[in-house]
């Protein structure tokens, strides 16, 4: 009788710890769901720091010399324009993004005049124009950058990098200065184009104007959908 007891106190032990496992293990084992991270965004370099390959001059005509020198694209003064023209295989012309770091080593006007495609037609940023100082697109509606809604003053440094980055979308262009917005407009129903003296950086170039300029990281990327259906903002109040 006693034996038999303890029997059944050692079953009833058993299948209490069987039952709690079942009931344990599996909140024990369980992995939490994962989440799918991120796609990360995929730059494509456009200069590798040492040779202008798929560059060449862009022959304005009395441009100055070209050179790389310690990972940095160096565009001398000319007697006016000095410009790098892409010569590589065909890049995007809608939704897409261009980075690119630039200073103004010498002299007092645009140290980048980024010329791009918004869809067919050309465009351009300017960056340090009209005296030193002027940032906007030209042109729009036959306006260039110092006459048009996108004009504005910003203060650059000689021999400091700044990092500009332009997106192009179907809903308009945005443009940064390092993290500030300098450009937000809407190109629905507007005209798009560029100063003549620009056409030979077509279709996408870099120059400066009575200027020694320096660039590198130079690169380009594709939108994602949710940016290229992203409205455009204006910049903060200037």
């Amino acid at each position: 009788m006693g034996n038999t007891s303890v029997t059944n106190r050692i079953g009833w032990l058993g299948l209490t710890c069987l039952l709690a496992g079942l009931v344990v293990t599996p909140l024990l084992t369980a992995e939490e769901p994962k989440v799918a991270a991120a796609p990360a965004v995929k730059w494509k370099p456009l200069f590798d720091g040492k040779t202008l390959k798929n560059w060449k001059s862009s022959q304005f005509g009395g441009e100055g010399d070209i050179e790389v020198k310690d990972g940095t694209i160096v565009m001398s003064q000319g007697s006016e324009m000095t410009g790098i023209v892409w010569d590589g295989a065909a890049l995007p012309k809608m939704n897409y993004e261009i980075s690119l770091n630039a200073k103004r080593i010498e002299g007092g006007d645009f140290f980048c005049g980024l010329t791009f495609q918004v869809k067919d037609d050309p465009c351009s940023l300017i960056i340090g124009g009209w005296g030193g100082g002027v940032v906007g697109i030209s042109s729009l509606d036959g306006q260039d950058a110092a006459n048009n809604e996108t004009a504005c003053f910003e203060s650059f440094d000689r021999g400091k990098w700044y990092k500009i980055r332009m997106r192009v979308s179907e809903q308009g262009l945005m443009a940064w200065i390092d993290d500030k917005q300098v450009v937000g407009v809407e190109t629905k129903g507007r005209k798009i184009g560029i100063r003549p003296e620009v056409e030979l950086s077509r279709p996408l170039g870099v120059s400066c104007y009575a200027t020694v300029a320096g660039l590198k990281d130079i690169q380009i990327r594709d939108l994602t959908p949710e940016e290229a259906k992203a409205p455009i903002t204006p910049p903060k109040a200037r």
